[in-house]
């Protein structure tokens, strides 16, 4: 690899090694015969989109006969705020500025190659460890200047102001929440998604990379490696997406259970080996901010024309429509699907990060909670020996209430799990501040601090879970911060609770 930025007068051939990587014969780029390079102006510059073994761009400006090369992993900045780094490789005979295609699996540089964009360029200073440009391209536009900070390695750096009206991908949007409520009363204006039984997430997708971040605005991109692919798929478009993570179960239901056994895993093998045996979706249904302009101000019909106008289908990831029509119908055909039911959208609304408004309905078909974990009582009959019963709890402002228990809606390898969670927890005395002798005989007590939801068909008139049925542990959260999601309650938190 060349010490300098241009090759150096006397060589006998700059294009050596370049060739060295490459047959001819197996791959469609240019391979010119050695002889005389050709002469230009230098003032050809060239970035190609690059799919290889890892996404990057490959930015080339023609000096001295050839083109000198840098691989970008994240493509050029789009403002002053970040450098990128820029990896120096071979230098590039001029006939690449025109090439595109795919270069076959297992030869130099494998994938496809796309042209991002070519134009001119004007030269402010060129040394071996400095080159300081002007581009003049249809995409890039603006003062870069690339400084050395090793043997191989550069970093670029945007120097004036980008386009007006250009605005930095936020470092964070919290979702907009949805108001628990029957379907609205006047049936014009809304639009209706279907609601997913998964995790809610906020993607952010920069220089073709995703971050994934949560409701709690943790990051959760390594737990799902199979969505990363998402970001490739974006390549250069800069956008942060509102979406949820999902888990369908084999009649293509979404299943929270199947969801679960992904949450909190931190393990990279074991990361891996439940992205092959249990594989999530990234189901998109709000578009936040596209190529440097934000759209929460934007009607929420805008903000799905431009979501679905990305085209985003992927083997992880999709954007399924938003559904206009009857609200009761569609509500209906949820329950017949065996689906949680719907979201209502008012069709003018724009987006408010963190807030919960009446401008989204979430509508169930049943009612569900989130609850504390206060204790448990074993099981009996074919339960024996282990767990029977969890006994769950909400907090108000005299302590846990306690709500009622739950012994139905478990797998076995739930029960296995929770079994070996509530006994890390375990206490001597009830964390609750009222629960009858009856359900507290036999029971083992644990501190708070496991989240749980669980569906139910109303509440009894002393305040207890109607029919309840466990669906599942939500992701792990500080005692704190799970009592105060709880105390909000979802469409069946308690009355005045």
């Amino acid at each position: 690899m060349p010490r300098s930025a241009r090759p150096k007068p006397g060589d006998e051939d700059p294009l050596r090694e370049y060739r060295r990587k490459r047959d001819a014969s197996l791959t469609p780029e240019p391979v010119p015969a050695a002889g005389p390079l050709p002469t230009g102006k230098d003032d050809t510059f060239v970035i190609q989109e690059h799919h290889a073994r890892a996404l990057h761009w490959d930015f080339r400006l023609e000096r001295a006969g050839v083109l000198v090369s840098w691989a970008v992993p994240k493509g050029l900045p789009t403002d002053r705020r970040t450098n990128h780094l820029a990896v120096q490789t071979e230098d590039h005979p001029l006939e690449y500025a025109s090439f595109g295609g795919s270069i076959p699996a297992g030869e130099y540089g494998g994938g496809n190659v796309v042209i991002w964009d070519r134009g001119t360029y004007e030269t402010e200073e060129w040394t071996p460890d400095k080159v300081k440009v002007v581009l003049h391209g249809a995409r890039a536009r603006g003062r870069y200047v690339l400084f050395r900070t090793d043997p191989k390695n550069w970093m670029v750096h945007r120097m004036d102001e980008a386009e007006p009206g250009w605005t930095p991908l936020p470092d964070l949007v919290a979702p907009m929440l949805a108001t628990p409520a029957g379907l609205p009363a006047d049936g014009s204006g809304w639009t209706y998604e279907m609601k997913w039984d998964g995790v809610r997430a906020v993607g952010y997708v920069d220089g073709g990379r995703l971050t994934l971040r949560s409701r709690n605005d943790r990051d959760v991109t390594a737990s799902y490696p199979e969505l990363r692919a998402l970001g490739a798929a974006l390549g250069s478009t800069q956008v942060v997406l509102d979406g949820e993570i999902v888990a369908f179960d084999d009649q293509g239901r979404p299943s929270f259970g199947r969801l679960q056994q992904r949450l909190g895993v931190t393990s990279a093998s074991q990361v891996r080996r439940l992205a092959s045996s249990h594989p999530v979706v990234y189901v998109l249904f709000d578009l936040l901010h596209l190529d440097g302009q934000p759209t929460l101000t934007l009607p929420y019909t805008r903000r799905r024309e431009l979501l679905e106008g990305l085209g985003l289908s992927g083997p992880g990831w999709q954007t399924p429509p938003a559904l206009d029509g009857d609200g009761a119908d569609l509500l209906a055909a949820t329950r017949e699907q065996g689906l949680e039911g719907l979201l209502a959208k008012r069709a003018d609304s724009t987006y408010q990060p963190g807030r919960r408004t009446p401008n989204w309905l979430k509508i169930k078909n049943s009612l569900d909670i989130e609850v504390l974990i206060g204790g448990w009582r074993p099981g009996e009959g074919r339960r024996t020996g282990t767990l029977g019963s969890l006994l769950l709890g909400v907090p108000d402002e005299d302590g846990l209430r306690y709500v009622g228990k739950v012994g139905t809606g478990f797998t076995q390898s739930m029960l296995r799990d929770l079994e070996q969670r509530v006994s890390r927890l375990e206490r001597t005395t009830s964390p609750f501040v009222d629960v009858p002798r009856k359900d507290a005989k036999d029971a083992r007590w644990c501190t708070p601090r496991l989240v749980g939801e669980v569906a139910f068909s109303g509440w009894t008139t002393d305040g207890r879970l109607r029919h309840p049925s466990w669906r599942g542990l939500r992701p792990t959260r500080t005692p704190a911060d799970a009592s105060l999601a709880t105390s909000r309650g979802g469409s069946g938190a308690r009355p005045g609770g």
